[in-house]
């Protein structure tokens, strides 16, 4: 059984790293900040490759990241506050907009970048989930920098082990407790493991929605898994089912992605070229 304190030498005890990289005068570039602008660089690269799949110009494609971008800051932000700071919420209204205090949620994200991709598609007058195919593969990139911020930033760490990789975040672990490095084991899954994945399934033209529906579902089972090795959050803990919040908002992303599949392959024969 694992004590408060633990013998320090046994285990990986993280570096205290200043979460801002540099700073000139009120302006500060942080590591968090610096992850999702990874993200976004990485998904227009890879857009540039996949362009030629659709009749969209250059400007358009420009169009299509700045709405999603747009996306994920503001619905993650509203994300985070109404699915895991609610209470919070209701006593301070204006917490919603002290992004600067941290927080976001991939589900919120998941949700702007979802009206992004709908105002995207009726505005080009396109397909939802043809655009939605396009996106998807262009995402996990960005999942897997946000990890490594969070990792760097010592936060969303893990639950409590004794296994030799453990790692004591000593800085924002005020019990200095061993902890699986549960950003590490998103980033492989969230990051990596979803990248391969997704991308190499759009490489050979599929049905519409098809790609759209195996990120979703393949998201919603890494997150899923990853929860039981990552710490809940302390005003919410787990449920009555020993599910944490993270676990209850994957479950409908994989129930829809395996739907939006089953029509892609049973009802919808055209491939997205």
């Amino acid at each position: 059984m694992l004590q408060p304190l633990v013998s320090e030498p046994n285990y990986w005890v993280f570096a205290n790293i200043d979460p801002v990289i540099f700073a000139i005068g009120p302006l500060a570039v942080r590591w968090y900040g610096m992850m999702y602008l990874v993200g976004f660089i990485a998904a227009y690269f890879l857009a540039k490759q996949r362009l030629a799949r659709t009749n969209w110009s250059v400007d358009d494609l420009g169009d299509l990241l700045f709405w999603g971008f747009m996306g994920v800051i503001l619905g993650g932000r509203l994300g985070y506050v109404l699915f895991y700071q609610f209470e919070y919420f209701l006593s301070d209204p204006l917490y919603i907009f002290k992004i600067w205090t941290g927080g976001m949620s991939f589900h919120g994200g998941l949700i702007g970048v979802l009206i992004a991709i709908w105002l995207f598609a009726r505005k080009h007058n396109t397909s939802f989930l043809a655009v939605g195919d396009f996106v998807a593969p262009l995402v996990p990139i960005g999942l897997g920098a946000g990890r490594i911020g969070n990792f760097i930033n010592g936060e969303l760490w893990g639950r409590t082990t004794d296994m030799p990789w453990a790692v004591i975040f000593a800085s924002t672990d005020p019990d200095r407790l061993p902890r699986h490095p549960s950003q590490l084991y998103q980033f492989a899954l969230e990051g990596v493991a979803l990248f391969a994945l997704v991308w190499l399934f759009s490489r050979t033209p599929r049905p519409v929605g098809a790609v759209g529906g195996v990120f979703l579902s393949g998201y919603g089972v890494f997150r899923f898994i990853v929860e039981f090795f990552r710490q809940p959050d302390a005003h919410l803990g787990l449920y009555s089912s020993g599910l944490s919040q993270g676990q209850l908002l994957s479950l409908p992303m994989i129930v829809l992605g395996c739907v939006i599949i089953y029509r892609a392959y049973s009802v919808n024969t055209s491939a997205l070229k």
